[in-house]
């Protein structure tokens, strides 16, 4: 992508949300940012599992995209700020993922992306946005959800 642009700008965001160590390397000269655009993929799940995927199982489409990319960082800044025990609980209920000090990195239609140090998890939604103003209700509906479950920071 092109240094300076508005779709570099975002994607370095979300690179280095997702990846906050390379923020030594983002300014220096050669790095650089590039879109794949994926067509088709094959995926093999073992002995008689094996499928053929088109762009559409790949890719999320649609108004959504760059609805929510508009927000995303607004979310993620409110969510890392106010809201560390929620995501504590989505990394522990809906990930089963072990520790704290997890932080959210990303949202999109499908889901959202959670750090914390050196782990990852990809935390799904129960069902996909269909308008970016969705996403608040659904990490609310989602929170609640996990702390009946007796899930919280602590646990």
């Amino acid at each position: 992508l092109e240094h300076g642009a508005e779709e570099h700008q975002r994607a370095e965001r979300r690179y280095l949300n997702r990846n906050p160590k390379a923020r030594l390397y983002a300014g220096l000269g050669d790095f650089s940012i590039f879109r794949l655009e994926p067509e088709r993929a094959s995926l093999n799940g073992g002995f008689g599992k094996a499928y053929l995927l088109d762009r559409a199982d790949l890719i999320i489409a649609g108004p959504i995209v760059e609805d929510l990319a508009a927000g995303e960082q607004s979310a993620l800044d409110h969510m890392n700020a106010d809201h560390l025990d929620a995501i504590a609980v989505y990394a522990l209920h809906f990930a089963r993922a072990e520790g704290d000090g997890w932080v959210a990195t990303g949202f999109d239609a499908e889901g959202m992306d959670l750090a914390a140090g050196d782990s990852v998890c990809r935390v799904f939604f129960p069902e996909p946005l269909k308008a970016a103003r969705d996403l608040r209700t659904v990490l609310v509906d989602m929170a609640k959800t996990g702390r009946a479950a007796g899930y919280s920071q602590g646990r």
